[in-house]
């Protein structure tokens, strides 16, 4: 009996110390209090920010040449360090003489010393100065009820904007109806392109917004300079979205919208009205063409727009502001206020962003903004 007893000490006696053992290891293991200092603290990963901004002078004449020094960027008021810029391919050939091995510009035959020195500033600054490259375009061709008139002129002059677009930018083409149609996925063929234009027919009512916002969330996960041309001959009267939702998702995901009514701009002042706000807060146009003729202009005018546009990408400087962030750019110097600038007004922050902390990421949401 007393040896049972022992027994049943001794077995409560190790396990007593085997209980304190492991507690002692737990406190070993777990992770001390960490100093105040940069690694322990909870950082927000912001995406690169892309802006496509035209300068024009006050007759609407584009100003080629400028420089990342020549740009101001500030989100929300706060500044913004330019992180990459290019110009238009349009214009490329004032870059030619760029040195992309050093990451920065190498000036300009020709150029004045005080330029030069402009230019390795933006290299001392960490700006990347790129080669300039094709933009990726998407032409939205409304196919409903109302283009039964003039509809093989819109054919002829969608397809002849297509054969003049650059070779180096990418093309697709989408009609829509009641429901869009994808004809031709993003491509450089351009044969390809103005076979699918030549392949539309005209069919039911106009569901422009729908199909609008459907073209932009495919433009969205694209980086660089990506435009959606609408080629509209009237209102939309099948939606289930207002312009408002595509111009925020637009402006979120820099994509520029330029538009091309061949209605009078007084015909219907309701969507004259939405065309404008729509394209003018996404950095683009909204042109009204009552003839073919007018539709030529308005279509190599996109065209010459996109190829001046600079390029400019920046990552967000700490703001505490998770909803709408409104953009300005502008131009740096007493004789640059002559000159007018056209961008996306802003961008809306998404719901789910990477917090990190140390080397661990934590995905709490989508992030989505470009």
């Amino acid at each position: 009996m007393r040896m049972s007893k022992r027994n049943t000490y001794s077995s409560v006696a190790i396990a007593a110390a085997s209980l304190i053992l492991v507690f002692i290891l737990v406190l070993i293991a777990a992770p001390k209090p960490a100093a105040q200092d940069e690694s322990s603290r909870l950082r927000v990963n912001v995406d690169l920010v892309q802006l496509s901004v035209a300068v024009t002078d006050h007759k609407g004449h584009y100003i080629a040449g400028l420089r990342p020094d020549d740009f101001s960027v500030y989100e929300d008021k706060i500044p913004e360090k330019i992180a990459s810029f290019e110009e238009g391919n349009a214009t490329g050939n004032r870059f030619n003489e760029i040195d992309l091995s050093g990451g920065g510009a190498a000036g300009r035959k020709g150029d004045a010393p005080e330029e030069n020195a402009a230019a390795e500033g933006s290299k001392a600054a960490g700006v990347e100065i790129r080669q300039v490259s094709g933009a990726s375009v998407f032409i939205l061709f409304d196919t409903s009820n109302y283009m039964y008139r003039g509809f093989v002129f819109a054919q002829d002059a969608i397809a002849d904007f297509v054969r003049s677009m650059d070779d180096v930018d990418r093309l697709a083409f989408y009609s829509y109806s009641r429901d869009l149609s994808r004809a031709t996925p993003l491509t450089n063929n351009h044969y390809q392109v103005v076979a699918g234009v030549r392949h539309t027919v005209a069919g039911d009512d106009a569901a422009l917004y729908n199909s609008l916002l459907l073209t932009v969330k495919d433009a969205s996960r694209l980086t660089g300079r990506k435009a959606i041309v609408v080629f509209s001959n009237g209102p939309d009267n099948a939606s289930s979205v207002p312009p408002e939702d595509v111009a925020e998702l637009a402006q979120s995901t820099g994509t520029i919208i330029y538009i091309v009514s061949t209605r009078q701009a007084q015909e219907e002042p309701v969507s004259t009205a939405a065309f404008e706000r729509m394209s003018r807060a996404t950095g683009g146009k909204a042109y009204f063409a009552g003839n073919w003729r007018g539709e030529k202009r308005a279509f190599a005018s996109i065209r010459e727009d996109l190829g001046h546009l600079y390029q400019i990408s920046y990552y967000p400087a700490s703001n505490p502001n998770r909803g709408w962030r409104t953009i300005t750019v502008k131009l740096v110097g007493h004789e640059m206020k002559q000159y007018h600038v056209r961008t996306r007004d802003g961008y809306r922050l998404g719901q789910q962003t990477a917090v990190t902390t140390a080397s661990n990421e934590i995905p709490i949401g989508d992030f989505d903004a470009k």
